[in-house]
């Protein structure tokens, strides 16, 4: 009989020493997306522009592994983010390559695999997939699609300010024309906060997350809306370091007319002050830095949590931008022509890192391209799952693919690379009023084919169609078969 109690302590030291192990190797997954974060604004990147001052998202660089071609799905935010979140290019199933893409119930996403890999999911700060803004009982909502809680808002933006139910109650238009202000949605409700500022109230939340007591691994999507519109909303301490002027917040009592918007309106605001006019261009830049600024702490203390809680070396950190920067904001793209709302370069070539202590490659930059795409493949590689789909468009961004096709739709202009070329119709755009002063207008005006060797001329300055034209044909076909094969008629 002792020597049956014996044997059987034996196995459960030993059963709990296996759980133990495996629960350890499944790391806890951290996924941060900003918002129109500019190329050149990326300090792990050896040419970033050096009035960035980012020491914690340069952190990231040195714990990991930057990417230099890493290309999100579309130039804005609604589905470049659809594009992150299955692994797939959102115009699939979106054929006209709209702003609003929305999520069908048959494409599944991170979360969704995660959780059903024994994840504790949460998503904090934006969600934005274009269709069904501020409604919670939609497939767009992140409770249905994968995340056990969500806190955040439901838009293309929100006011960094103003978060209370009351000054909800007192604006004629809460939600504005793309952006809202007011109480953040709260799982199945909602949460006022009566003081606070918006990046710091989505860290606090985060790290309460990360802090609590749970015996399964999480996964955490951190969604600033920081460094997008409305850029001039920042704490004084960092409007007064880069020499910002400070603006008056909306107040619906005290704010005129503005175009088409009535007086007292937040869209009338929110229009204002997200185009050049109200701010001038060469002004924009300095919001943009103290913006920034703000963002990097936040990302530090983010970070610092995970140490304090001794998780760092289990915890796998993936950090993108949306898209890339935009003309309005004073982001900066150099070398990349144009910006946001484009299919040049500088629309949907983007900042990312990776980091894994002791799993990943630290202080390695790869000058592979790699796609937004390819986070999902590889975050559920590292949870020890797969995704049951074989339609995805990612692989792991760990093993980059040098001639893999990609390709864009973005309404009218379309682009696809292989290689080191790339074929595009892309025509400027910057949407609202003329651009920051940092902004790159392209060489060439026009939706004609226009190819560009990426590798050699990563600003697209010298169109070679003419040179190559064997090259331009064999670069449309494959655009048009891929198109022709896995977008819905």
């Amino acid at each position: 009989m002792k020597n049956l109690i014996v044997l059987y302590l034996l196995f459960c030291m030993v059963s709990c020493q296996t759980k133990t192990t495996v629960e350890t190797e499944r790391p806890n997954i951290l996924l941060i997306v900003v918002d129109d974060q500019g190329y050149a604004d990326f300090s792990p990147f050896k040419n970033h522009d050096k009035s960035v001052s980012t020491p914690n998202i340069a952190r990231l660089g040195k714990s990991g592994t930057v990417f230099t071609q890493a290309y999100v799905t579309a130039p804005v935010c609604s589905p470049s983010r659809a594009g992150i979140l299955t692994g797939k290019n959102q115009f699939r199933w979106d054929k006209p390559a709209s702003w609003g893409p929305g999520l069908p119930d048959d494409v599944k996403t991170i979360a969704e695999y995660l959780k059903e890999a024994g994840y504790e999911t949460a998503r904090i700060g934006k969600n934005d997939l274009g269709r069904n803004f501020h409604k919670n009982d939609v497939r767009e909502y992140p409770l249905h699609h994968g995340y056990d809680e969500f806190l955040g808002f439901s838009a293309h933006a929100h006011d960094y300010w103003l978060n209370s139910q009351s000054i909800k109650d007192r604006t004629p238009d809460p939600y504005g024309t793309s952006a809202l202000l007011g109480p953040l949605m709260h799982n199945m409700g909602e949460k006022s906060y009566d003081e606070g500022y918006l990046t710091d109230i989505l860290t606090d939340e985060s790290i309460t997350y990360i802090k609590r007591k749970r015996e399964k691994p999480f996964f955490l999507t951190l969604a600033y809306s920081s460094v997008h519109h409305l850029i001039h909303e920042v704490p004084k301490k960092y409007l007064d370091k880069y020499g910002a002027k400070e603006i008056p917040n909306y107040h619906p009592d005290s704010l005129v007319a503005f175009g088409k918007h009535k007086p007292g309106s937040f869209s009338a605001y929110y229009d204002k002050y997200s185009r050049v006019g109200a701010i001038k261009a060469e002004e924009l830049r300095n919001y943009y830095l103290a913006n920034l600024d703000c963002l990097d702490d936040n990302i530090g203390r983010v970070l610092d949590v995970l140490k304090a809680q001794n998780i760092e070396e289990n915890t796998l950190v993936v950090f993108i931008s949306d898209n890339g920067g935009s003309p309005l904001t004073g982001a900066n793209n150099a070398p990349l022509t144009g910006g946001k709302y484009s299919l040049w370069e500088g629309g949907i070539r983007v900042p990312l890192a990776i980091s894994w202590p002791n799993k990943i490659d630290a202080g390695k930059v790869e000058v592979n391209y790699v796609s937004a795409t390819d986070i999902l493949p590889t975050l559920l590689n590292a949870a020890g799952t797969q995704a049951n789909d074989d339609a995805l468009d990612g692989i792991s961004l760990l093993k980059p693919d040098p001639n893999r096709l990609l390709v864009w739709k973005w309404q009218k202009t379309w682009a696809v690379r292989q290689g080191d070329w790339k074929l595009t119709n892309a025509k400027e755009n910057h949407w609202k009023s003329a651009p920051s002063v940092q902004y790159i207008a392209p060489v060439i005006d026009n939706m004609e084919l226009k190819l560009f060797n990426i590798t050699e001329d990563p600003g697209e300055r010298f169109d070679l169609a003419e040179k190559h034209t064997e090259k331009v044909k064999a670069l449309e076909t494959a655009y048009r078969n891929w198109i022709n094969a896995n977008v819905k008629k």
